[in-house]
């Protein structure tokens, strides 16, 4: 795209920054209090245990075949239409969650978010694309902040809503519903559209699994995507279930916040705030090693999270579950970024997320089946898998690495400049 055409690379980092903080605010408003949710709906613990589980690999179910496809779509028609699409669909899906009177439509709704799934890769190209070069690590580094503040803020506001100002938690997701869809208006009036200098040809089918076969025939990419997929089940199985533990550990009802505004937005905004930290030491001891120390650490958190007998407990030990899961997402962008060929680098770091959203199905549907022998049990089984993608991780280090031209890292790390774990910028990417 040529600069005389290019929109202001400020307005569109502005309009993407707040579109993806109110995302992040929104989903992770169904962490926290999904749950509620289910009490309001009738459920009695139990159930609302079991159907926690359930739910959240739905999350993933419907979007996974249509994971290599929006970035297609977005580059062959208008990544603008796939952006906006994705805040209509969040605003029925949460509209959805708070206007539900039966179980099953709560259920239904939470189907649909398949199709909201597919616009943080498609944002994050276009500002790659209108940023100057000289700019782009600030740009890539203040977008990456949106959507770590939007999870923090969200559970305070849900708590905030239900505890202080007595509104239920269908209330709390229609005012999300409410801000999706002005979102959606505001991109649709305000933002411009951006192209791709190349604009893709050819069947749309084609050019999607072209490209997934493309990238699983590099084995590093396999290694990693193992790696990933392993760490994520655990990830997603404890994740479902944190704001259920916060209300055991302080014996509080499902009909009240309690601290899970406290503990998930503080943990959220902390870990987000030391994550940085990795790429710091990753720029002097390796991505590899980092990688490994980072799933151990992980596993030490979740396993730390069962036998929490205080939510000041539960704080910390999320906070470094959170900080962990940003390190292990940055460094996997990392080594792609210095290890992958030129030609599959874009395919690659977009479909990263078919592991995310396969460990996403899996995680909670083990979650549920897990819950019968206690909800500790949930968080043990998790670190177990975390265990799991640690001794994988540490095969994969002592590989030897691939090594590329100094100048083809430069310009693959500025690619991956600001790229943090996708499921850390939003659990549903």
């Amino acid at each position: 795209m040529h600069a005389s055409h290019a929109p202001e690379w400020r307005r569109i980092l502005a309009l993407y920054w707040l579109t993806s903080f109110v995302e992040g605010l929104g989903v992770s408003q169904i962490y926290a209090f999904l749950p509620n949710r289910l009490h309001e709906l009738g459920l009695v613990e139990p159930e609302v245990g079991h159907l926690v589980g359930i739910t959240g690999a739905l999350f993933f179910v419907s979007g996974l075949p249509l994971v290599p496809l929006w970035g297609v779509w977005a580059d062959k028609y208008s990544r603008k239409a796939v952006i906006i699409r994705s805040a209509l669909v969040e605003a029925v899906v949460f509209g959805v969650i708070g206007a539900s009177q039966q179980v099953w439509q709560l259920v239904a709704g939470m189907l649909l978010v398949g199709f909201q799934l597919g616009n943080t890769g498609v944002m994050m190209a276009a500002i790659r694309d209108v940023t100057p070069r000289h700019r782009l690590g600030l740009a890539m580094g203040v977008f990456a902040a949106s959507s770590p503040l939007g999870f923090g803020a969200g559970p305070a506001l849900g708590s905030f809503m239900i505890d202080q100002l007595r509104l239920t938690s269908g209330t709390v997701f229609v005012v999300a519903a409410v801000l999706s869809l002005a979102i959606a208006l505001i991109l649709a009036v305000g933002s411009a559209e951006v192209r791709p200098e190349v604009i893709p040809t050819g069947s749309t089918v084609r050019l999607a699994f072209g490209a997934v076969r493309g990238v699983m025939a590099d084995p590093v990419v396999r290694w990693l995507f193992v790696v990933y997929g392993v760490v994520f089940v655990g990830r997603q199985m404890s994740s479902q279930y944190m704001s259920l533990l916060i209300h055991d550990v302080e014996h509080t009802p499902l009909s009240v916040a309690g601290s899970v505004g406290l503990v998930l937005g503080l943990a959220t905004i902390l870990g987000a705030a030391l994550s940085p930290a990795g790429g710091w030491v990753a720029d002097r001891i390796g991505f590899r090693r980092v990688l490994v120390a980072a799933i151990a650490g992980l596993a030490i958190a979740f396993g730390g999270l069962p036998v929490a007998p205080t939510v000041a407990w539960l704080a910390v030990a999320y906070s470094l579950a959170i900080a962990c899961q940003a390190i292990i997402g940055a460094m996997v962008s990392g080594i792609l970024a210095t290890e992958v060929p030129a030609e599959r680098r874009s395919a690659t770091l977009n479909l990263i997320y078919l592991p995310l959203y396969a460990g996403g199905i899996a995680g909670p549907a083990i979650g549920a089946s897990v819950f019968s022998a206690g909800l500790r049990a949930i968080f043990y089984v998790a670190a177990a898998f975390l265990v799991g993608g640690l001794v994988v991780a540490i095969a994969f280090a002592r590989r030897p690495g691939r090594t590329l031209s100094p100048a083809e890292v430069g310009d693959r790390t500025r690619g991956a400049v600001g790229t943090t774990d996708p499921a850390a910028i939003d659990p549903l990417e």
